[in-house]
């Protein structure tokens, strides 16, 4: 059997990677928190609810998606937005088990701006 990522490797991998990444486990906890390139905020969201840490207007969409995961019906949803002249992209996916049972959700931010001004091809590096 190959062995396991260490917690300080997968952490660093986390890390590694250009987008904003939160987990909201079963129970609607917010259990992992890495905005730091997109959206901005404090630690104190982890062991919430993630409905607290939205807007009142928002909550339903939250509750929607959420139980959209859970239930089965949907594998991913995503939205896009502008914020100070950057195009936002934004994806949910349910995180589950070995066994296929939902443990989570798993929200991805990302700015896209520069992506979306890519044309043509690069195979080399420079």
């Amino acid at each position: 059997m190959p062995e396991e990522l260490s917690r300080e490797t997968l952490e660093a991998l986390l890390e590694a990677l250009p987008t904003d990444l939160n987990f909201v486990d079963e129970t609607d906890t917010i259990r992992y928190r890495r905005a730091r390139r997109v959206f901005r905020s404090k630690p104190e969201v982890i062991g919430q609810k993630v409905q607290d840490c939205h807007s009142a207007a928002s909550v339903p969409m939250v509750n929607w998606i959420i139980s959209d995961f859970k239930s089965g019906r949907e594998k991913e949803f995503e939205f896009w937005k502008d914020r100070k002249g950057r195009k936002i992209y934004i994806r949910y996916f349910p995180v589950k088990d070995k066994a296929g049972k939902y443990i989570g959700t798993l929200e991805v931010i990302e700015d896209i701006t520069d992506i979306r001004k890519i044309t043509g091809e690069k195979t080399e590096l420079d």
